[in-house]
C-alpha cells in the first residue's frame, strides 16, 4: 500500500490568501453612504448652489459706536463720528539695541569697549599657540593688564533716571517762655430764697422805722446833716439793687437751673420711642416734652407759632382769640428751649395776635397780624415792647382780621417789605421806609359770576375772603391764595387785575395752602370740609384726595422728603402720610 500524498503547505496559503483578496474587493465595489447627524439642517439643492459672500474689514465690532462727548462751542453733547478701530492684541516693551546703532556704540564705549577686547583676546589665542609657553610668559611680562583689571563705572538707566540731592540748615529751636503773677481770687457762696428775700426787706424797713425814730429825737442841725447822709446812703443802697445790673447773670444762672432740671429730656428726646406703639397698629401717642406757659397768657388761645430760622431753639408764639364776642387784649412771647420756665422776650398790644412771621436774614424782627387789621414788625434788639412800625388807617390798615402774613426778598431800593391777607379781599405789599409802613394793594379778591346790580344801575360785584397764601420756592412773582368760599386762586405780583388760574377745590373756606419745597408743580392744600387735596398747578382737578372725618386746620411738607407731609384736625389728631410707589401709608397720632 502507498500512502496518501498530502497537499503542499505553500498551495494552502495561497488559497486562504486568494478568498481574503476577494473579500476585500467586494467592500470596495460596494457605493459609499453618507453619515449625518441627527441635528443637521437639510438644505435644497437651490440653497446649497447659493453663494454666501462674506468681506473682511478692518473695523473693530467691539468698538463702540454710539460715543459723545460735550461740545462746549456748541453747548450740548455730540455724538464722534471717528471711532478708533485699532485693537492691541499683545504689546511688550524691550530694551534691547541694534549693537552698530549710536546709541549701542554709545554705550559699549561708556562700559569700556568690550566689544573690541574680546576680538583682541582672539586673535591673541590663535597666535600663543606657536609660541612655546616660557617665551610666551616673557613676552606677558611687558604688557598693561586687561581692561577688566580697572574699577568699573556705575551704570545707570539711560531710559528713565534721575537723581538729585541737596541739603539744607535745620532752624535753630527756640524756647521762650513768661510766668505772670496769677489773678486774686475770692471765693464766695450764698443761698437765695423766698424767706431771706423777705427777711432782708423786713430788716430794711426796720432801719428806715429807727432812723425816722432818731430824726425826731435830734436836734435841727443833726438833722440836716443825718439828711445829707442818708440820701447818699439810699442812692448807693439804689444803685447796688439795681436789677438791671444783674439780669445777664440772673438769666444765665435760671437757664442753668432749668438745664439740670430737664437734662434727661434735652439727652434723650431725640431718641425716645414709646414701646406701647408696637401694638397699636398705625396709632400713636404724642407725649408732650416741655410745657411753656405764662400765667398772664392763660385765658388767651394761641393762634399762630413760628420758629427762629437762624436760631433753632428760639420761637415765638401769638396769643390772641378766635371769638369775635371775646376780642381783648393779645400778647406775643418768644421761648427758647433752654429756659422753658419762662419767656425770653413779653410784648403785649391791644388787639388778638393772629399770625407772624419772622425774617430769614433778619431773625430780629418779627411781622405779626392783628384781628383789627393792623400790622406791625417787633424788633427784638430794642428794649421797649411797643412796635417799631404799625399801621394804621390812614396808612391803609385791614378792615377785617389779618389771617397770615410772610416776608419776601428786598425791593430794587433795598427795602424790607412783606405782605398780608384778610378777609376784606385784599393782599397787601407793605414796605419798610425809613420811620413808617408804605402799603400797596397786589390784587383785590372777587367771587366770579357774583356781580348785583346797585342802585343807579351800579354794578357791585361780592369781594372774596382771604384765608391764606403761600408763594413759591423758585419762581417769585408766582402764589396761591385761598378763599373762604373753597377756590384756590394762581396769581403773579404783576396782574392785578386777574387771576393766572382758578381752581374749584373744596366745599367750605381753605384753611391752608403750601407749595412742595422739592417738586415745583405740586402743591397741597386743606380745608374744613373735612379733606386734604395735592394739585399740580397745570391740571385743574387733584391728583390725591383724602378724607380725614375732621375738620383739618393745618398742614405742612416734611423738609427731608417730597412724598411726606402732616395734617393736624380739629379733634386733636395728627396724621401723618407717606406717598410711595406701592401705596399711600398713614400713621396718626393722638394730642394726650
Amino acid at each position: 500500500t502507498s500512502p496518501v500524498p498530502s497537499a503542499s503547505p505553500h498551495k494552502s496559503r495561497d488559497e486562504d490568501a486568494s478568498t481574503e483578496a476577494g473579500e476585500g474587493a467586494d467592500e470596495w465595489t460596494l457605493s459609499k453612504t453618507l453619515l449625518k447627524p441627527p441635528d443637521q439642517l437639510e438644505l435644497t439643492e437651490a440653497e446649497l448652489k447659493e453663494e454666501v459672500t462674506r468681506i473682511l474689514t478692518a473695523n473693530n465690532p467691539h468698538a463702540p459706536q454710539n460715543i459723545v462727548r460735550y461740545s462746549f462751542k456748541e453747548r450740548a453733547y455730540k455724538a464722534i463720528s471717528y471711532v478708533d478701530q485699532l485693537a492691541i492684541h499683545f504689546s511688550l516693551d524691550g530694551n534691547l539695541l541694534l549693537r552698530d546703532s549710536d546709541e549701542g556704540r554709545r554705550q559699549s564705549a561708556k562700559i569700556g569697549l568690550e566689544p573690541e577686547v574680546e576680538e583682541a583676546e582672539v586673535k591673541e589665542e590663535g597666535s600663543k599657540e606657536d609660541i612655546p609657553a616660557a617665551s610666551a610668559e616673557e613676552a606677558g611680562e611687558g604688557e598693561e593688564p586687561p581692561p577688566h583689571s580697572m574699577k568699573e563705572q556705575k551704570l545707570t538707566n539711560q531710559f528713565n533716571f534721575c537723581e538729585r540731592a541737596s541739603q539744607t540748615f535745620n532752624d535753630p529751636v527756640r524756647e521762650r517762655a513768661c510766668q505772670m503773677e496769677p489773678p486774686p481770687r475770692a471765693t464766695f457762696s450764698a443761698t437765695a430764697n423766698q424767706w431771706e428775700i423777705y427777711d432782708a426787706y423786713v430788716e430794711e424797713l426796720q432801719k428806715l422805722e429807727k432812723s425816722k425814730e432818731k430824726e425826731k429825737q435830734k436836734p435841727l442841725v443833726a438833722k440836716k446833716e443825718d439828711k445829707l447822709r442818708g440820701r447818699k446812703l439810699t442812692s448807693l443802697e439804689s444803685q447796688s439793687d439795681d436789677v438791671t445790673k444783674v439780669t445777664k447773670a440772673a438769666k444765665i444762672v435760671e437757664r442753668m437751673v432749668n438745664q439740670n432740671t430737664f437734662d434727661d429730656l434735652a439727652q434723650d428726646f431725640k431718641y425716645f420711642e414709646d414701646p406701647a406703639d408696637e401694638y397699636r397698629d398705625q396709632e400713636g401717642t404724642l407725649l408732650p416734652l416741655w410745657k411753656f406757659q405764662y400765667d398772664k397768657a392763660k385765658r388767651l388761645a394761641v393762634t399762630a407759632i413760628c420758629w427762629n430760622p437762624r436760631y433753632k431753639d428760639l420761637f415765638a408764639v401769638g396769643h390772641g382769640s378766635y371769638d369775635f364776642m371775646k376780642q381783648s387784649r393779645g400778647m406775643l412771647l418768644l421761648y427758647t428751649m433752654k429756659n422753658p420756665s419762662f419767656p425770653e422776650y413779653i410784648f403785649s398790644s391791644e388787639s388778638g395776635i393772629m399770625c407772624l412771621d419772622i425774617h430769614n436774614d433778619h431773625p430780629y424782627l418779627l411781622a405779626v397780624g392783628f384781628y383789627d387789621g393792623n400790622v406791625a414788625i417787633y424788633n427784638l434788639k430794642k428794649l421797649h415792647s411797643q412796635p417799631g412800625y404799625k399801621s394804621s388807617a390812614k396808612s391803609g390798615k385791614h378792615t377785617d382780621p389779618v389771617w397770615q402774613v410772610k416776608w419776601q426778598k428786598d425791593d430794587l431800593d433795598n427795602n424790607l417789605n412783606f405782605f398780608s391777607i384778610s378777609s376784606d379781599g385784599r393782599i397787601v405789599s407793605w414796605t419798610l421806609v425809613k420811620n413808617e409802613l408804605v402799603h400797596s394793594d397786589v390784587i383785590k379778591l372777587s367771587v366770579e359770576g357774583t356781580t348785583m346790580e346797585g342802585p343807579e344801575g351800579l354794578q357791585l360785584q361780592t369781594i372774596g375772603c382771604g384765608t391764606s397764601f403761600d408763594f413759591h420756592k423758585k419762581i417769585d412773582y408766582l402764589f396761591l391764595v385761598g378763599t373762604e368760599e373753597g377756590k384756590i386762586y394762581k396769581c403773579s405780583k404783576s396782574y392785578s387785575s386777574q387771576f393766572l388760574d382758578t381752581f374749584d377745590a373744596h366745599h367750605m373756606a381753605v384753611d391752608a395752602v403750601s407749595w412742595n419745597p422739592y417738586h415745583m408743580k405740586v402743591f397741597i392744600s386743606c380745608s374744613s370740609d373735612w379733606t386734604v387735596k395735592i394739585w399740580d398747578h397745570t391740571i385743574k382737578t387733584p391728583m390725591f384726595i383724602f378724607d380725614l372725618n375732621s375738620a383739618v386746620g393745618d398742614i405742612a411738607w416734611a423738609p427731608y422728603s417730597s412724598t411726606v407731609f402732616a395734617a393736624v384736625t380739629t379733634d386733636g389728631k395728627v396724621r401723618g402720610f407717606i406717598l410711595t410707589g406701592r401705596g399711600l401709608r398713614n400713621l396718626m397720632w393722638h394730642h394726650s
